[in-house]
């Protein structure tokens, strides 16, 4: 790989760090702003917008900062301090976002063709339901395989992927070892 096409791949993370540190310029201009326009009414007005912001749940603030016009998810990630994928569950609960998707939101959305295959099948809360999960992934494996069809199991490998990242991340290791061992033989 030629030093032009890594740093052509880096180019989105630049663009990232770029916006970044202008935030974090515009925010100290406006804090000098403010200390020459006085201290005493600024400090008020920051601890009155910071007792509104502590006082309205994170799910309140993503859908005001969304009907006032921020449409940027990463944008109202920053604002709020909330994972990306809060941020989208919270539009997409209230009709405001369709079409995103990540590891945290829900697989029970129609997501591409294979959807309705695996509707309901991811199921971790112990290791008997892992088992039971696991098996079901791998009865639509084999049943993609006897069809040719490679895109039918790719899916059911990013769902027992989906499925172990998501036991792993909250805390139940025994079933994210259920979804791994059948990720190894497959």
């Amino acid at each position: 790989m030629t030093t032009e096409e890594i740093l052509k791949e880096m180019e989105p993370l630049a663009l990232e760090l770029d916006y970044a540190e202008e935030l974090g310029a515009r925010e100290a201009n406006e804090r000098r702003a403010g200390e020459a326009a006085g201290a005493d009414a600024d400090e008020f007005t920051l601890t009155e917008s910071e007792e509104t912001a502590e006082h309205r749940t994170k799910k309140e603030q993503i859908l005001s900062l969304y009907e006032s016009g921020t449409r940027d998810i990463a944008e109202i990630v920053r604002q709020v301090k909330a994972r990306p994928s809060y941020v989208a569950q919270v539009l997409q609960s209230a009709g405001h976002l369709d079409g995103y998707f990540d590891l945290y939101t829900t697989t029970g959305r129609e997501q591409n063709v294979y959807t309705r295959y695996f509707r309901n099948v991811l199921a971790f809360r112990n290791p008997e339901a892992a088992r039971e999960s696991v098996a079901r992934i791998e009865r639509l494996y084999n049943y993609f395989e006897r069809l040719g069809d490679r895109a039918g199991q790719h899916q059911a490998m990013i769902l027992a992927l989906t499925g172990k990242n998501r036991a792993r991340w909250s805390g139940k290791t025994e079933e994210s070892q259920i979804f791994s061992d059948w990720l190894a033989a497959h």
